[in-house]
């Protein structure tokens, strides 16, 4: 719990139409819901106007930016953008940086040679601009001339990151406030990344404050299992065939199998022989008992909080008002 809210939250952006964010935002807090996250994916929905329309069509609800990009927007220009959701909306906004998907960097021709290095120097030099401070600098990646914010935050942001291997959550560990874990996180990747970034904390003696881990979850809740593992089988394929080779598959041991599916015929045949076992551990889809089981096990893993991606995408609304009222109780 945050503040006696509840653990479970919504997350808009992405896979959401960009009209429907508004409506989702407002019910979310009407229903209940502790928290709201905004995933920024490339191509998909602009996180900072989205963030901004969320935030002023709700009161109290906090909302997070998870993530945004170290490699798309300046650090100096990401501190700006968060520092003015600061003062628009004090005590409510949680800027969150990882890389994002290779794939889509590629197409922009911004993958970094090392993305730990990207990441550190983004984080930092984000950290000491909301801080009031003046950056000159220059990094690896990044330039900084006497680059100070006119209008710093109304308080000191807490940083999360979005990172998925094992350096990577050891720095977050040693840099951030939080991590927002992706989609397709297990029980078991959940466990496993609490341990490294409790190593990343203990290098860089942290060990004594908090680090808030949220979970993104790819969602649905149906009286029929089937039905609902079908309405997230194409987002945990697609998920699946842009970040085949990461931690997500290694930790549960399926990582061979997803390349060897993909190589064989692509996102389509990935699909179609996905496994259920597979939905299952890397998804929460199922009935009411069992999807409050599933989070209730995500919860007892390490997560503080989890940002609930609501499918099918044509009955977002429905699954927000039958979790609330059949899901949630249950917690």
């Amino acid at each position: 719990m945050t503040g006696g809210r509840s653990p479970i939250g919504v997350v808009l952006g992405s896979h959401m139409p960009p009209e429907q964010i508004v409506a989702t935002a407002r019910r979310a807090e009407e229903l209940g819901y502790g928290e709201l996250w905004f995933s920024e994916d490339c191509f998909f929905t602009g996180a900072f106007a989205g963030i901004a329309a969320a935030l002023g069509a709700t009161r109290e609800l906090p909302l997070g930016l998870g993530i945004a990009s170290a490699v798309t927007r300046h650090p100096a220009l990401l501190a700006m953008e968060c520092a003015t959701l600061s003062r628009l909306f004090p005590g409510r906004f949680l800027p969150g940086v990882g890389l994002g998907v290779p794939f889509w960097l590629d197409q922009l021709g911004l993958r970094p040679r090392s993305p730990l290095t990207a990441l550190r120097e983004c984080v930092t030099a984000l950290r000491r601009l909301l801080d009031g401070e003046t950056v000159t600098e220059q990094g690896a990646l990044f330039s900084f001339d006497e680059v100070v914010l006119t209008h710093r935050p109304a308080e000191r942001l807490p940083i999360y990151t979005g990172l998925v291997g094992p350096k990577g959550l050891q720095l977050s560990g040693e840099l951030a406030d939080g991590t927002v874990l992706s989609v397709l996180a297990s029980v078991e990747y959940i466990r496993w990344a609490r341990e490294r970034i409790a190593e990343g904390q203990a290098a860089a003696g942290r060990t004594g404050g908090p680090h808030r881990v949220v979970t993104y979850v790819l969602y649905a809740v149906d009286d029929d299992p089937a039905t609902a593992r079908a309405a997230v089988r194409d987002a945990v394929a697609f998920y699946l065939a842009a970040m085949p080779d990461n931690a997500l598959t290694e930790v549960l041991g399926i990582q061979a199998e997803v390349q060897e599916k993909l190589a064989r015929g692509g996102l389509e045949l990935l699909t179609r022989e996905l496994p259920d076992a597979w939905i299952d551990a890397m998804a929460i889809a199922g009935t009411p008992a069992e999807c409050a089981a599933k989070l209730q096990a995500f919860l007892a893993a390490g997560s503080d909080a989890i940002g609930l991606w609501l499918f099918p995408l044509d009955r977002g609304e429905e699954v927000l008002e039958r979790t609330a009222r059949d899901v949630l109780p249950r917690l």
